[in-house]
């Protein structure tokens, strides 16, 4: 009886309505992602040129460079990451570790939840209002990043905290047992095996920091001036993605703007994969 009712018609037409559901929702999935790569690509790569990126924007000869917005993505991307991991790292093994107040891990951990959750131009209102007015920083990369560092925080934290939770209790007793003090059981081996972890958080950072732009217009701004890494810091400068607004909404300049569209692509492609080579490099190495 059992047997006639799992492989009854009526289940076996479910299920295969249901597969194909699946096939269509994924298939519909994989055409709108290759049809917004292909297409941003086809529209981009052919107005890139070595000139459009290793000058910068001159109003008296009439020419667009965006050097000054790579070198600002550059600067805000190390300032931003210079300052989240120790930050983002040291919690979540504070958190994991050391922190006895579960009550307290719980509450902190749905904070960063919440602040994960926040639109991105209520960080860059705030941080203009604490980091440009209140701290007399004005309008400047490292308010930017300093913005940056609040926005991404929880991932580093969270994304650290979940890989911490992966190293089994077994190789913190082994080394208690070999008499290793505590904070040497976590140098030496709980950060080593979650690792993957630590850089799969860096890299989704990376990825989001490229993407930024509202945050940014409040905070950063939107000038094309070229910066050495000090003095850029501390002076107004437009990201990748900020540039790519300002030439397509203020200037009109779509060529520009799809130039700057396919540059951001590659670098996003460049993230995802090499967020996952990074991946099966250390679960290859945990599974040997």
């Amino acid at each position: 009886m059992e047997m006639e009712t799992t492989f009854s018609p009526r289940r076996k037409i479910y299920a295969a309505v249901m597969r194909i559901l699946m096939l269509v929702c994924a298939g519909l999935t994989c055409a709108l992602a290759a049809f917004l790569i292909i297409y941003v690509l086809c529209k981009g790569i052919p107005n890139l040129s070595w000139e459009l990126l290793s000058t910068k924007p001159s109003y008296l000869s009439d020419t667009i460079g965006i050097l000054p917005d790579i070198l600002s993505t550059l600067y805000i991307v190390l300032a931003t990451l210079v300052i989240v991991l120790p930050l983002g790292v040291g919690a979540a093994v504070y958190l994991t570790e050391y922190a006895a107040n579960k009550k307290l891990v719980a509450a902190i951990e749905y904070a960063a939840e919440t602040l994960s959750g926040i639109p991105s131009i209520i960080y860059g209102l705030v941080g203009m209002m604490f980091f440009c007015q209140f701290l007399g920083m004005k309008t400047s990369l490292l308010a930017g990043a300093l913005t940056l560092v609040i926005m991404n925080l929880p991932t580093v934290m969270r994304t650290t905290q979940e890989s911490l939770k992966t190293v089994p209790q077994s190789y913190r007793e082994g080394a208690f047992g070999l008499g290793a003090g505590k904070w040497r059981v976590i140098r030496t081996v709980v950060l080593p095996g979650c690792v993957d972890g630590v850089l799969t958080g860096c890299i989704l950072s990376v990825g989001r920091i490229l993407g930024e732009t509202a945050a940014l217009l409040y905070t950063a701004g939107f000038a094309h001036a070229l910066y050495n890494l000090k003095d850029g810091l501390q002076n107004a400068g437009a990201t990748l993605s900020v540039a790519l607004y300002v030439y397509a909404k203020e200037q009109g300049e779509f060529d520009v703007a799809f130039a700057l569209a396919s540059i951001l692509m590659v670098l996003a492609l460049l993230i995802n994969l090499t967020a996952t080579l990074v991946g099966r490099y250390f679960k290859r190495r945990q599974d040997t």
